[in-house]
Formats: C-alpha cells, sequence, structure tokens
C-alpha cells in the first residue's frame, strides 16, 4: 500500500467578492455568474407584512379609513399609504422578496417609491427582483 502526499496543516481558498453598502449596511456581493445566496430582507419582509395586515384590516370594516387606522396604529398616514401600496406587486415579486431573491439593490425604500400598479408594467420597474440565472 503506497501512502500518498502528506496533508497539508493549511489550505487557502481565494474567493473573489466585493464589499456593497445595501441599506446602511455593508454586504459581500459575489462575481458575476456566481451563486447567489439567498438574503431575506427582514425589513422589507416584515413591511410586506403590515401592509397585507393593515389592508385585511380595513377591508373587514374595522376601521372606515386609513386615517383611522393610521391614527389607531400611531403611524403617520402618508407612511402608512405608502406601505400600503406594497400590496399591489405582482405575486412574482412578493415571492422573490420572500425567497430572499431580490437584487441587492432592492430595499424597503425602494419599493415605497411609486411603482406602476399593472403586474405586467412592474416587471420593467422592478427587474432587480430577479435573480438573474
Amino acid at each position: 500500500m503506497t501512502r500518498g502526499a502528506p496533508i497539508p496543516d493549511t489550505v487557502t481558498v481565494h474567493v473573489p467578492f466585493r464589499i456593497v453598502k445595501r441599506g446602511g449596511r455593508k454586504e459581500m456581493q459575489l462575481p458575476e455568474g456566481a451563486t447567489q445566496p439567498r438574503r431575506t430582507d427582514n425589513t422589507l419582509v416584515k413591511a410586506l407584512a403590515r401592509a397585507c395586515r393593515w389592508k385585511r384590516m380595513l377591508e373587514s370594516g374595522e376601521f372606515a379609513s386609513i386615517s383611522e387606522l393610521a391614527e389607531k396604529e400611531g403611524i403617520a398616514f402618508t407612511y402608512m399609504a405608502r406601505v400600503l401600496r406594497l400590496t399591489l406587486l405582482a405575486p412574482d415579486i412578493v415571492e422573490a422578496i420572500l425567497d430572499g431573491k431580490q437584487g441587492p439593490e432592492v430595499t424597503l425604500a425602494r419599493v415605497l417609491e411609486p411603482f406602476p400598479v399593472e403586474w405586467m408594467s412592474q416587471g420593467a420597474a422592478f427587474e432587480a427582483y430577479h435573480e438573474h440565472s
């Protein structure tokens, strides 16, 4: 029986990446074509959940208006109205956010900006939501 080469004590692995800022924090970005790990943005997911909750509360008749609900929740009307628009996102975009497959530039601030309500038009507006496979 022949013995192979001795096993080294240390192994060096080189991983190309760069550090980018995302939503005020630093994140590792892998090179083009590399498999990106899923990165669920909890702030974005929480905003989606709040939007759905608030929509249900309004639709149930529990609150007569966004103003009334905003006052009860202690949230500014304008902020609540912008968050409620998240309920108009196309299902595939919501799924990408929930699965952590959105692009690194997709932040809560970005999705609270105006976007088309037609799902077909959202594809171009939110192209960054879909990882390029």
